[in-house]
């Protein structure tokens, strides 16, 4: 069944019931500017509003914008990139691409202008709906990608070289098309990166997204009665597919743009909220604000709030400990996932298992597990090795490629250069990292991308980039720099350099120190990681 058959059934059984609210408590200034301009940008605040809209609803704007697509050519197989941040019309927007039988492409919205030519390129995106806080971007590259593709532009102030979506969806029409989409058709094209930084396509059908929605919901036990709060970006597989859960039950969801302790359980007590899945980041500013006094629980109805869950980045142990002496009676749970196995829940801990913090759990429904050495072969217990995972929702393939395809599917295994262990219970334990990406507060930056940058650096001889353990954000970004000889360069100076680079890959810490190097020239990182971490990774975020 076609996960599109889900958003139909709502609409049959619960045609009236509020299905999605949008609560802005502080955006962005939207203006057009460069998307260096937008990075600097501080948010400022702005009215509270809520808008919502019903089952109903989103079914028939689904439908409108399918409708459109299809009055402008685009056919089965097709792609339709969705560059926006979290709002009302983005999940009808993401069905509507399904309903065509066409492929939803959704993008980052950190991306540059580059890396947004780039995965609109390496997708074969036919259409791009993009929101007012990318115009600056798109418009630097409108001319290269408008060639043979359809821009659509969501929200007020229409720019010149894109369509008006909000006018051409109203003119269409609101009957479901005619259109027949089957589980094994292609559904959706993800992007995750290697240690290179340069994205991979990955191609899902619709069994995997279907397959998530039972996955979350067996996880996490959605009724018809809770309501999940989202705030991560529904651009990632983490976001979108815990919302299937709301969208198997038929369950409300709530979409907040804002992630300050205050605006969290605000909302959470306002629209009674029962589910609310944080990244470590959030969590950690909850306890502290509670923590300061700053916050006072008894100032919020949270009664009903009977689920926080965690995912995106390995969670501190310490912080559950925490949490627990304020939320006594919360259930807990962890995910593990990849955009290659459509998201979390392929291994998940149990609300059941809050005594084994620190692992990522066991096997997620409908999933196997394996551990393998370097040949495949299955790993003793208690040995490290490289997990595995197998199910209805592993990736079909990375989109026309595939040499980076059949280097980690292998009969329906698909090898995820994660390190681990499984102790005499049966849970796995992450140890590190094959790859060398850092996680820093659910995002994933790309060393080589930042070394590449403070190489422009005249007076910088070598760099390497790793990932320090960081109690708030899970990890934080530290550039290693060796100096050339007579060079004086300070801290200071490093970091007004990279000014130039978007916030979030600006070093946290620089260290000045001589770079390893192995024989065959490659930068010895594990090495860095010993010296300056103690150990591995999540060795050093336990201990914290």
């Amino acid at each position: 069944m076609p996960i599109t058959e889900l958003l139909e059934m709502n609409c049959k059984l619960y045609g009236d019931d509020i299905c999605l609210v949008e609560i802005n408590p502080e955006v962005k200034e939207v203006r057009r500017v460069t998307w260096k301009e937008y990075e600097l940008m501080e948010p400022n605040p702005t009215t509270h509003y809520r808008r919502e809209i019903t089952w109903n609803v989103f079914n028939e704007k689904a439908n409108r914008f399918a409708n459109l697509l299809l009055s402008r050519g685009v056919e089965k197989g097709d792609k339709v990139g969705i560059l926006l941040m979290n709002c009302l019309e983005w999940l009808p927007i993401y069905f509507g691409i399904l309903k065509t039988g066409a492929l939803a492409v959704p993008l980052n919205f950190r991306y540059t202008p580059e890396e947004i030519e780039y995965c609109v390129n390496l997708a074969e995106v036919d259409v791009l709906v993009f929101g007012p806080e990318f115009i600056g971007r798109v418009e630097e590259i409108a001319d290269s990608i408008s060639r043979n593709r359809l821009l659509f532009y969501v929200g007020d102030g229409c720019p010149s070289f894109a369509e008006d979506y909000t006018s051409l969806t109203a003119n269409s029409s609101s009957q479901r098309p005619n259109i027949t989409v089957t589980d094994k058709d292609n559904a959706a094209i993800y992007f995750s990166s290697g240690t290179t930084g340069f994205p991979k396509a990955i191609l899902h059908n619709h069994e995997s997204l279907l397959h998530s929605c039972r996955v979350e919901q067996n996880h996490h036990g959605q009724t018809k009665d809770d309501v999940f709060l989202c705030i991560p970006p529904l651009y990632h597989t983490g976001a979108k597919m815990h919302w299937f859960g709301s969208l198997l039950s038929g369950s409300k969801a709530v979409l907040l743009k804002g992630t300050k302790p205050e605006f969290i359980l605000d909302t959470v007590s306002k629209e009674k909220c029962t589910i609310v899945w944080l990244l470590v980041p959030w969590a950690q500013d909850i306890l502290e604000a509670i923590d300061s006094g700053r916050l006072k629980l008894e100032d919020y109805d949270l009664d009903q709030w009977r689920l926080m869950h965690i995912g995106a980045q390995p969670v501190p142990p310490s912080l559950i400990v925490h949490w627990k002496k304020y939320f006594p009676d919360h259930q807990y749970d962890t995910n593990y996932g990849l955009s290659e196995s459509i998201g979390p829940g392929c291994v998940h801990l149990g609300v059941e298992n809050i005594h084994k913090v620190g692992a990522i759990g066991k096997p997620g429904f409908g999933w196997e597990v394996k551990i393998v050495d370097e040949n495949r072969n299955a790993v003793a217990k208690g040995e490290i090795g490289e997990l595995a995972v197998k199910g209805p929702g592993v990736m079909t393939c990375y989109y026309n490629d595939p040499k980076a395809t059949d280097e980690v599917l292998a009969d329906g295994w698909l090898f995820t250069g994660d390190m681990a262990q499984e102790d005499e219970d049966g849970f796995i334990f992450l140890v590190d990292r094959k790859k060398d990406v850092i996680i820093s507060g659910g995002e994933n930056l790309y060393p080589v991308q930042i070394e590449d940058f403070l190489r422009t650096n005249e007076s910088i001889h070598d760099v390497a980039v790793i990932g320090l353990p960081d109690k708030r954000l899970g990890e934080i970004c530290a550039a290693i720099i060796e100096l050339k000889p007579g060079c004086t360069v300070t801290e200071e100076d490093i970091n007004e350099f990279c000014m130039k680079m978007p916030r979030y890959k600006r070093p946290h810490k620089v260290i000045f120190a001589d770079i390893p190097r192995n024989p065959t020239g490659k930068i010895e990182k594990p090495k860095l990681r010993k010296r300056y971490c103690g150990g591995s990774l999540v060795e050093a975020q336990n201990k914290g």
